[in-house]
């Protein structure tokens, strides 16, 4: 992909070229998900309609993201809401377990008990929030 900027100075353009995102299945990210859902009893994120993914060449300080399928798409489609976690490879992959742990209860926090499609935003997702969730989820067995 092609795109023009004005160099440092801002004199004159240059081309820089820019790598396309790739998006790829992220079975491991899934069944770490999966495992914080059952441990910490978020049985309202309902497994089948909740997707993960990994990113690599994101231009993006995020770690993670989380998506919703939007109303009006749900609608038009007759669709069941959807949510997909996406991580970003080049800045997930590299954390220590705990700190991707933390990374996915923050981002599984968003996504509210109604599981209609909407998100919880950062008044109620904060890390003393997801502190205290994962103190429960090291707590809840031995080998965490």
């Amino acid at each position: 992909m092609e795109k023009r900027r004005k160099d440092g100075k801002g004199m004159k353009n240059k081309i820089v070229m820019r790598k396309k995102i790739i998006y790829e299945d992220a079975p491991d990210v899934k069944e770490m998900i999966l495992e914080i859902i059952k441990v910490l009893g978020m049985f309202h994120i309902k497994e089948e309609y909740l997707g993960c993914i990994r990113s690599k060449n994101a231009k993006t300080n995020a770690i993670a993201r989380c998506y919703a399928l939007s109303r009006p798409f749900q609608v038009a489609f007759k669709l069941f809401p959807r949510y997909v976690i996406e991580v970003v490879s080049e800045r997930f992959d590299k954390l220590s377990d705990d700190e991707k742990t933390k990374i996915l209860i923050h981002e599984l926090m968003h996504i509210p008990k109604s599981f209609g499609g909407g998100f919880r935003h950062h008044d109620f997702v904060n890390s003393k929030a997801v502190e205290t969730l994962f103190k429960k989820y090291k707590n809840s067995s031995p080998k965490r």
